[in-house]
């Protein structure tokens, strides 16, 4: 079991600088895969159209690790700001960037080095201008309150070890009328003690992740409202099987009571606009 948010975010951290260094070799990894690519696995596999990765730098694409596409699902609007928490190799940004034209924003933000020099790279082969790259952790975003109209992330709030403040950072930048509306990996019901106690897997997107009731309850007590999550994509055992086992657990055993427990969705809520 990690011990302190502090171990936590060392791992995280580390993983992502792999993956960011060896992106060119395909070497690294982070959600669901474990030591090849991250785009031929059940949760990062097909979640961008070709139309979308025409425009996007191959390193973009190769560098992403998420669990969804929350562009394609937050009805971004041409003069909104943008932030994505957790941007990594910066593809949800450069897509977001483009949405909201040149008259909008969109920031990235992540505590990883490597991930950062590389997200500035692709923005700069893209030539997409309406974006800014911050370094820091998302549980203390470096924005001012009500700074920004939509909220994204794709399969990160479920590293971070405490949610509820990265939820209550999120509220607090956001607008008055502001919308949250992320991808994240979630879970159906109560999650094998096995699995909490491995702290690879916090890097690789299910032991960090929430029951879906507390997730709306943190959501709501952070001072969201309408918040709703909608499954994208549900996991099989048979998924998961490779990294269970590389981390030491006995996958046949495990299966039974994780079987389309766990699951992509997008998660929406508002800020309540008075």
């Amino acid at each position: 079991m990690p011990k302190t948010a502090d171990d936590i975010k060392q791992v995280v951290r580390e993983k992502y600088a792999l993956r960011a260094l060896g992106v060119i070799g395909e070497s690294g990894c982070g959600c669901g895969c474990s030591s090849g690519t991250s785009g031929d696995d059940a949760i990062t596999k097909e979640l961008y159209s070709s139309a979308e990765t025409a425009v996007i730098p191959e390193s973009a694409v190769r560098a992403s690790l998420g669990c969804g596409n929350p562009t394609a699902l937050a009805d971004l609007e041409p003069g909104e700001t943008v932030l994505d928490l957790g941007s990594g190799g910066g593809i949800d940004v450069l897509l977001s960037a483009k949405r909201v034209g040149p008259t909008g924003k969109a920031y990235g933000l992540d505590m990883t080095d490597e991930m950062l020099a590389l997200a500035r790279e692709n923005q700069q082969k893209a030539g997409v201008t309406n974006v800014e790259f911050l370094k820091g952790d998302i549980e203390s975003i470096p924005l001012p309150d009500a700074s920004v109209d939509v909220i994204i992330s794709n399969c990160v709030i479920n590293l971070a070890a405490d949610k509820g403040k990265v939820l209550r950072e999120a509220y607090r930048v956001l607008k008055p009328g502001g919308r949250f509306a992320v991808s994240d990996v979630v879970v159906k019901g109560d999650m094998p003690a096995e699995i909490r106690r491995s702290l690879e897997l916090w890097t690789g997107c299910i032991a960090g992740a929430l029951e879906e009731r507390e997730y709306a309850a943190k959501l709501s007590a952070a001072g969201f409202r309408d918040v709703r999550l909608e499954p994208t994509r549900i996991y099989r055992a048979a998924d998961a099987r490779e990294f269970l086992t590389e981390a030491g657990l006995d996958a046949d055993a495990i299966a039974p009571e994780i079987d389309g427990k766990f699951f992509s969705a997008f998660v929406r809520a508002t800020k309540p606009a008075a």
